[in-house]
């Protein structure tokens, strides 16, 4: 029920990533900020994202959104959303 079925290919002349970047920014609105902070500046007992890029790789990332780590769970977002969110969080140092 959670992602909209936006599959991204909307009105786009070029791909030149914004797309992707917005795509990314609502994906971790509806899907982190819950538990993250609407900055994703972490809240209580759960990690800050606005700097994650600082800490893991995108791989990294990519492998926590996936498989979950400490209290999170694996699978909140999958496939190319989840390799899309992993790029656009590794950007965040």
């Amino acid at each position: 029920a959670c992602g909209g079925g936006e599959s991204g290919t909307e009105d786009s002349d070029t791909d030149t990533g914004t797309e992707t970047t917005d795509a990314s920014e609502q994906v971790a609105q509806q899907r982190c900020a819950t538990c993250h902070g609407g900055n994703l500046q972490g809240m209580g007992n759960t990690p800050a994202l606005n700097d994650i890029g600082a800490h893991y790789s995108e791989e990294e990332i990519l492998d926590i959104i996936v498989n979950g780590q400490g209290k999170m769970p694996g699978g909140l977002v999958k496939g190319e959303e989840a390799e899309a969110l992993a790029a656009w969080l590794a950007e965040k140092k």
